[in-house]
């Protein structure tokens, strides 16, 4: 279903107060220049390393699955590092819902803009490939100017004035949201011609689910972005976010249309959607999104990635 917004008026019962201090403070930090959000970030990071229990193991151990190269001490470092990353996204994901269209192209580097044109001239729906990386909020408010209007399919958060909050940014470059059970409407803006925000990268256990490798993991995956392409004709357009090594900005790629899916097999087809994800994740380890189970529910003969010896 397309969500509409709830009036912030009925979070001001007691139980949010806690809440609303804490967006209070993350107002004041990003009226902070640049590298000394992103460092007040990395010390929000930091304590939450120490106080996240089951997300730091989660995190760790895909770390571990994914990156079986590092010796177990670059592992951890890495793991750190990711912390530090998630405190950053915190403080990010208040400039996406404060800060004026201006001050958010100052901090953007742009690549791929050919790949954008080339996809605007076929005339025909875009699948606008994503995942869970830094920056994507902001990503959504830069590139407001550089495609036409869109829509995005979304879970929205658990907490409702987060998910309030986080529907007004959106919703600033965005004109459709969808939430994740309405693919009927994501295929109807497909098939108008619209760009679509999707990010397909996270566990899929549904019933229609495939098991594909990610990060070179057997990991239950959702075979949809296949499934669109081949019912829309659509485009697919991966587009990338990152954050800059600095700490300076940001910066969003678009890489080349992807002509080779649909096929007919839809297990290859993940397989290739999720490397395309993969190699972004080389190129910025600690900017993913590791403290969700991207592992969980795979089905025998594949362990529980997750189960603590």
């Amino acid at each position: 279903m397309i969500e509409t917004p709830i009036p912030l008026r009925r979070f001001l019962h007691p139980r949010f107060w806690l809440l609303w201090l804490g967006l209070g403070v993350l107002r004041i930090i990003i009226l902070l220049p640049q590298k000394q959000r992103m460092a007040v970030g990395a010390l929000l990071g930091k304590l939450g390393y120490k106080v996240a229990g089951k997300r730091t193991f989660i995190a760790q151990r895909n770390i571990e699955l994914c990156f079986p190269e590092l010796s177990p001490a670059e592992q951890r470092a890495l793991t750190h590092k990711h912390f530090e990353s998630l405190g950053k996204m915190v403080v990010e994901m208040a400039m996406s819902w404060w800060l004026s269209d201006a001050d958010i192209k100052k901090l953007f580097v742009f690549q791929g803009k050919e790949h954008v044109d080339e996809a605007l001239l076929r005339d025909k729906g875009i699948l606008m490939l994503c995942g869970h990386f830094s920056g994507v909020e902001l990503g959504g408010r830069f590139i407001v100017d550089i495609m036409p209007p869109m829509a995005a399919m979304y879970r929205p958060n658990d907490n409702p004035l987060i998910n309030a909050f986080m529907w007004r940014s959106r919703a600033k470059s965005i004109p459709e949201l969808i939430t994740k059970n309405g693919v009927r409407q994501l295929l109807r803006a497909l098939k108008n011609k619209k760009p679509v925000w999707y990010a397909p990268d996270q566990a899929y256990t549904g019933k229609n689910s495939v098991v594909a490798d990610f990060c070179g993991i057997p990991a239950m995956c959702t075979p949809a972005t296949s499934q669109l392409l081949k019912t829309s004709g659509a485009t697919l357009l991966p587009f990338l976010p990152s954050r800059l090594p600095d700490d300076s900005g940001y910066k969003v790629t678009f890489l080349p249309i992807v002509d080779t899916l649909p096929t007919d097999d839809i297990v290859v087809d993940t397989t290739i959607v999720n490397s395309i994800i993969e190699k972004h994740i080389r190129d910025y380890p600690e900017q993913y999104y590791w403290v969700h189970r991207r592992f969980k529910g795979r089905p025998a003969p594949l362990t529980d990635a997750y189960a603590r010896e």
